[in-house]
Protein backbone atom coordinates (compact mmCIF):
# COMPACT_ATOMS: atom_id res chain seq x y z
CA UNK A 1 0.00 0.00 0.00
CA UNK A 2 1.32 3.66 -1.28
CA UNK A 3 -0.33 7.02 -0.40
CA UNK A 4 -0.52 8.36 -3.97
CA UNK A 5 -1.74 11.99 -3.91
CA UNK A 6 -3.80 14.40 -1.91
CA UNK A 7 -6.96 15.23 -3.94
CA UNK A 8 -9.32 18.66 -4.00
CA UNK A 9 -13.06 18.71 -5.03
CA UNK A 10 -13.07 21.53 -7.08
CA UNK A 11 -16.46 24.38 -8.59
CA UNK A 12 -14.51 25.66 -11.66
CA UNK A 13 -11.20 23.66 -12.98
CA UNK A 14 -10.02 26.22 -14.88
CA UNK A 15 -10.25 28.48 -12.17
CA UNK A 16 -8.53 26.12 -9.66
CA UNK A 17 -5.31 25.57 -12.27
CA UNK A 18 -5.05 29.09 -12.71
CA UNK A 19 -4.89 29.69 -9.10
CA UNK A 20 -2.28 26.88 -8.12
CA UNK A 21 -0.14 28.17 -10.95
CA UNK A 22 -0.59 31.91 -10.01
CA UNK A 23 0.36 31.45 -6.17
CA UNK A 24 2.29 28.32 -6.18
CA UNK A 25 4.07 27.74 -9.38
CA UNK A 26 2.32 24.68 -10.09
CA UNK A 27 1.14 23.01 -13.29
CA UNK A 28 -0.99 20.30 -15.28
CA UNK A 29 1.53 17.35 -15.37
CA UNK A 30 -1.72 14.64 -15.93
CA UNK A 31 -5.16 16.03 -17.70
CA UNK A 32 -8.28 13.52 -17.42
CA UNK A 33 -10.20 16.51 -17.49
CA UNK A 34 -12.61 16.21 -14.57
CA UNK A 35 -10.05 14.72 -13.09
CA UNK A 36 -5.67 16.99 -13.02
CA UNK A 37 -3.03 16.18 -11.01
CA UNK A 38 -0.79 19.38 -10.74
CA UNK A 39 3.19 19.47 -10.08
CA UNK A 40 4.14 18.30 -6.61
CA UNK A 41 1.29 15.67 -6.83
CA UNK A 42 -1.81 17.75 -5.93
CA UNK A 43 -4.54 16.45 -7.77
CA UNK A 44 -7.92 18.31 -8.77
CA UNK A 45 -11.54 16.62 -8.96
CA UNK A 46 -14.42 18.53 -10.53
CA UNK A 47 -17.69 18.94 -8.01
CA UNK A 48 -19.98 16.92 -10.11
CA UNK A 49 -17.49 13.89 -11.06
CA UNK A 50 -16.98 13.64 -7.35
CA UNK A 51 -20.78 13.64 -6.53
CA UNK A 52 -21.16 10.46 -8.75
CA UNK A 53 -18.08 9.01 -7.41
CA UNK A 54 -19.48 9.23 -3.88
CA UNK A 55 -23.19 8.81 -4.50
CA UNK A 56 -24.79 12.13 -2.78
CA UNK A 57 -24.67 15.97 -3.58
CA UNK A 58 -23.97 16.67 -0.04
CA UNK A 59 -20.13 18.53 -0.56
CA UNK A 60 -19.73 21.11 1.98
CA UNK A 61 -16.93 23.62 1.50
CA UNK A 62 -14.72 25.60 3.79
CA UNK A 63 -15.10 23.18 6.83
CA UNK A 64 -11.81 24.55 8.21
CA UNK A 65 -11.08 20.90 9.34
CA UNK A 66 -8.19 20.37 6.71
CA UNK A 67 -5.01 21.82 5.12
CA UNK A 68 -2.51 21.15 2.27
CA UNK A 69 0.91 21.88 3.49
CA UNK A 70 3.94 23.49 1.53
CA UNK A 71 6.94 24.46 2.47
CA UNK A 72 8.99 27.95 1.09
CA UNK A 73 13.12 27.40 0.68
CA UNK A 74 12.43 31.81 0.24
CA UNK A 75 9.83 32.74 2.14
CA UNK A 76 10.03 36.34 1.76
CA UNK A 77 10.48 36.05 -1.79
CA UNK A 78 7.00 34.07 -1.73
CA UNK A 79 5.36 36.32 0.18
CA UNK A 80 6.46 39.32 -2.24
CA UNK A 81 4.50 36.94 -4.76
CA UNK A 82 1.66 36.68 -2.56
CA UNK A 83 1.08 40.13 -2.15
CA UNK A 84 0.57 40.94 -5.88
CA UNK A 85 -2.18 38.20 -5.74
CA UNK A 86 -5.97 38.32 -5.46
CA UNK A 87 -5.96 35.73 -2.17
CA UNK A 88 -8.10 35.41 0.91
CA UNK A 89 -6.04 34.75 4.05
CA UNK A 90 -7.13 32.91 6.76
CA UNK A 91 -4.20 34.51 8.50
CA UNK A 92 -1.41 36.70 8.11
CA UNK A 93 2.24 35.44 9.02
CA UNK A 94 2.69 34.39 12.40
CA UNK A 95 5.87 32.63 13.85
CA UNK A 96 5.65 29.43 15.21
CA UNK A 97 7.17 28.62 18.75
CA UNK A 98 10.02 26.84 17.45
CA UNK A 99 10.68 30.08 15.03
CA UNK A 100 9.00 28.85 11.64
CA UNK A 101 6.84 31.72 9.78
CA UNK A 102 3.83 29.96 7.97
CA UNK A 103 0.87 31.67 6.41
CA UNK A 104 -2.43 30.58 5.70
CA UNK A 105 -4.61 31.20 2.68
CA UNK A 106 -7.88 30.16 0.85
CA UNK A 107 -7.87 28.67 -2.20
CA UNK A 108 -11.21 29.21 -4.48
CA UNK A 109 -13.30 26.77 -2.77
CA UNK A 110 -12.14 27.55 0.59
CA UNK A 111 -9.74 24.91 1.41
CA UNK A 112 -7.19 25.90 3.72
CA UNK A 113 -3.62 25.77 2.03
CA UNK A 114 -0.51 26.79 4.98
CA UNK A 115 3.06 27.75 3.60
CA UNK A 116 5.51 27.42 6.42
CA UNK A 117 9.29 28.26 5.78
CA UNK A 118 11.31 25.18 5.24
CA UNK A 119 12.62 24.17 8.51
CA UNK A 120 16.19 24.03 7.36
CA UNK A 121 15.63 27.95 6.43
CA UNK A 122 14.87 29.03 9.99
CA UNK A 123 17.64 27.03 11.00
CA UNK A 124 20.50 28.51 9.18
CA UNK A 125 18.23 31.83 9.81
CA UNK A 126 18.97 31.82 13.61
CA UNK A 127 22.47 30.59 12.60
CA UNK A 128 23.05 33.57 11.02
CA UNK A 129 21.70 35.75 12.73
CA UNK A 130 24.96 34.73 15.68
CA UNK A 131 23.03 31.93 17.59
CA UNK A 132 25.29 28.82 18.31
CA UNK A 133 24.05 25.57 17.25
CA UNK A 134 23.53 24.21 20.17
CA UNK A 135 21.21 27.79 20.88
CA UNK A 136 19.59 27.36 17.71
CA UNK A 137 18.46 23.41 18.43
CA UNK A 138 17.47 24.99 21.77
CA UNK A 139 15.20 27.56 20.27
CA UNK A 140 13.62 25.26 17.49
CA UNK A 141 13.29 22.28 19.93
CA UNK A 142 15.13 19.98 17.37
CA UNK A 143 17.57 17.71 17.97
CA UNK A 144 21.81 19.37 17.28
CA UNK A 145 22.26 16.25 15.06
CA UNK A 146 19.57 18.61 12.59
CA UNK A 147 20.82 21.82 13.02
CA UNK A 148 24.08 20.28 12.36
CA UNK A 149 23.02 18.68 9.33
CA UNK A 150 21.68 22.35 8.61
CA UNK A 151 25.20 23.87 8.50
CA UNK A 152 26.98 21.39 6.04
Amino acid sequence: MKLKNPMLVVTDMDRSVEFYKNVFGLRVITDFGANKTLTGGLSLQTTDTWKEFIETDNIVFGGNNAEIYFEEDDFDIFLDRLQKCDVEYVHSVKEQPWGQRAVRIYDPDRHIIEVGENLKSVCRRFLDSGMTPQQTARRMDVPLKFVNSCIK
